[in-house]
């Protein structure tokens, strides 16, 4: 079926339900950013891949609502099927929430599967359509009709080395506990996968790129029970989380547990964490507390062994995209035939010939030229570009290793340049050398210093449409929080900053049709000394790894910055140099370099 069939389908089956309208939200039953197969159902339906996307299907009309970073590749993507791209955060252009209770007539219902929509997001919806006389219809109508549809995963799930973690299950449960106490909570429920995993010391590959597998967790004052399929533990680690006071139940069994939670409990749970269908039978006795996960804010805080661990792989990382960086480079110079496919192979086969790997952290994102404009590209088999001896290669890229996860995007210059690539590169690494060098007092949040990275584009007339950082998990997901760095949004929350907090710092920018650019490096935030006017913060950057100086103007980064990224470049040749030998050192000599040479 194509997805104009699959829509015509589902129109079928609204009309046969007596709905108006189905809205399909890329979630899964825990809030996932990555999603298992068997939940991508708005993949499925619209043919639209991007990780980031809400469908809105009615008896006329169908819009798939997404942001910046995929307007062009939604509208390839959608071609002939039907569907419109409805461009969010736009001025003028309406939410799918207005926009449906604009069309929808008084008494509609609108479907929705209630295990791909939080608590938070339910209570929403509902608030959204109520004034105009809109009911929900809490149904999976697309399951009814995707009848291929994947099965659960069933990777094993094994145990994180203790020796990795610096601390035990039993230590970080006490810790919970302590908590929940604090909260005035007798039971906790977590559906949100990376805290489950942290928590448990556990992983698992459930999740393409996500070392975390599919669970709930349940816990009270005593005991703790992990809701996952029972085949993916062995015998072994079961016993041992028995020792840590954790019992296994039935991944299917979490509805049951929560009805028979006995009158006077109170339930701690994050109702943007927990999906709708999950606590649709909690009963009314038992009290609801809404907050977020305590252990979200406490992995966050990554501990002095998580970091020496981090900093070691950041070593091995850089190390293999040295020897990575060096082939591309040299061998589209010397007129060798290489593609953005091959760039992948190349990045990816050398971080596995690093200890402790356990595979790319995301998909890839190499664009040459135009393509790097696109903020979250992806080259296919059946649609990438050949690399030329001219022009910009921005290379996002991460990995996943057993001590901590690395995430990095560098550009290079594969040949001659012109003076806007040049311009635009050098704004670009100017704004996150500014973020990079920031100090700023201690309660301060991303939101407060986002406009570092920002203002030399600013000052140029430009800017760029995502965020410009994201808290990373430590062998966990890419993308965590709670901490962000990003303009303020309306009623958004300001999470400080806080020392052992690891953010990613990555402005960019971007011409549609002709090149983009993106710096990152991993930041961790640290202490800074204490004066006058309180405690202070600053970043330490993680990541190492050569810029490329050559498209850069060094005009347009003042003498701080210059002296920066000299003294970056310098540190990243002393710890790397030892790790490479032959062309891959003489590379990253040159690479290195003060710009005064």
């Amino acid at each position: 079926m194509s997805p104009a069939s699959r829509i015509a389908a589902l129109r079928t089956l609204l009309q046969e339900r007596g709905a108006a309208a189905c809205i399909v939200p890329a979630a899964d039953p825990h809030l996932s950013e990555y999603l298992p197969a068997r939940w991508k159902t708005r993949e499925w339906l619209s043919g639209f891949t991007g990780s980031a996307g809400t469908l809105v299907v009615t008896a006329g009309a169908a819009g798939l609502w997404t942001d910046s970073r995929y307007f062009e590749q939604a509208e390839r993507e959608l071609a002939g099927s039907g569907i419109v791209l409805m461009r969010q955060r736009v001025p003028h252009a309406p939410e799918h929430l207005a926009w449906l209770a604009a069309r929808l007539p008084h008494g509609a219902r609108v479907a929705v599967a209630p295990d791909m929509l939080s608590v938070a997001g339910e209570r929403a919806l509902r608030e959204a359509l109520a004034p105009g006389g809109i009911g929900l219809l809490a149904e999976d109508l697309p399951a009814a009709l995707w009848h291929d549809r994947p099965p659960l995963p069933d990777a094993p799930v094994r145990a994180h080395a203790q020796a990795y973690a610096g601390a035990t299950r039993a230590q970080r449960l006490a810790d919970l506990r302590g908590r929940m106490a604090a909260a005035g909570a007798t039971h906790h429920l977590l559906s949100s996968l990376d805290d489950i995993a942290w928590l448990t010391l556990l992983r698992g590959r459930d999740v393409e790129y996500n070392p975390v597998f599919l669970a709930h967790l349940l816990v009270d004052a005593q005991r703790a029970t992990l809701f996952v399929p029972p085949h993916k533990l062995d015998a072994q680690l079961a016993a041992a989380l028995a020792t840590d006071g954790i019992a296994l139940a039935d991944y299917a069994g979490i509805a049951a547990a929560l009805a028979a939670l006995p009158a006077g409990a109170r339930l701690l749970f994050d109702p943007a964490r927990v999906a709708a269908a999950t606590l649709a039978g909690l009963p009314a006795r038992v009290l609801r507390i809404e907050a977020g996960n305590p252990s979200t804010a406490a992995k966050a805080r990554k501990s002095a062994c998580e970091i020496e661990h981090w900093r070691e792989v950041m070593v091995r990382d850089g190390a293999a995209l040295v020897r990575a960086f060096r082939q591309i480079d040299t061998r589209v110079r010397a007129g060798q035939r290489l593609t953005e496919l091959d760039v992948d192979d190349l990045v990816t086969g050398e971080r596995a010939r690093e200890a402790d790997f356990a595979g790319p952290s995301f998909a890839t994102i190499a664009g040459y030229g135009a393509n790097a404009a696109l903020p979250h590209y992806r080259a296919t088999p059946g649609r990438h570009a050949t690399l030329a001896p001219r022009g910009l290669l921005l290379v996002d890229s991460g990995g996943q290793y057993a001590g901590g996860t690395t995430d990095i995007t560098r550009v290079w210059a594969l040949g001659e340049t012109t003076p806007q690539e040049q311009e635009d590169f050098s704004r670009v690494l100017a704004g996150m050398i500014a973020l990079s060098r920031a100090r700023f007092p201690a309660g301060a949040s991303g939101p407060q210093l986002d406009a570092l990275a920002r203002a030399p584009l600013w000052a140029a007339g430009c800017d760029y449409g995502h965020g410009t950082g994201h808290g990373v998990g430590y062998f966990l997901n890419v993308h965590e929080g709670p901490q962000g760095i990003r303009p303020p949004l309306p009623g958004g929350a300001l999470v400080p900053l806080e020392p052992g907090m690891v953010t990613s710092i990555e402005p960019g920018l971007y011409r549609p049709g002709r090149h983009g650019v993106r710096h990152e490096n991993l930041a961790l935030t640290v202490e800074a000394g204490q004066g006058e006017f309180g405690p202070f913060l600053a970043f330490e950057t993680l990541t190492l790894c050569p810029f490329d100086t050559r498209p850069l103007r060094a005009a347009l980064l003042d003498a701080a910055a210059q002296a920066w990224l000299d003294a970056y470049h310098a540190r990243v040749r002393e710890t790397l140099s030892p790790r490479l030998s032959g062309a891959d050192r003489e590379w990253l000599d040159a690479r290195c370099a003060p710009l005064a040479a």
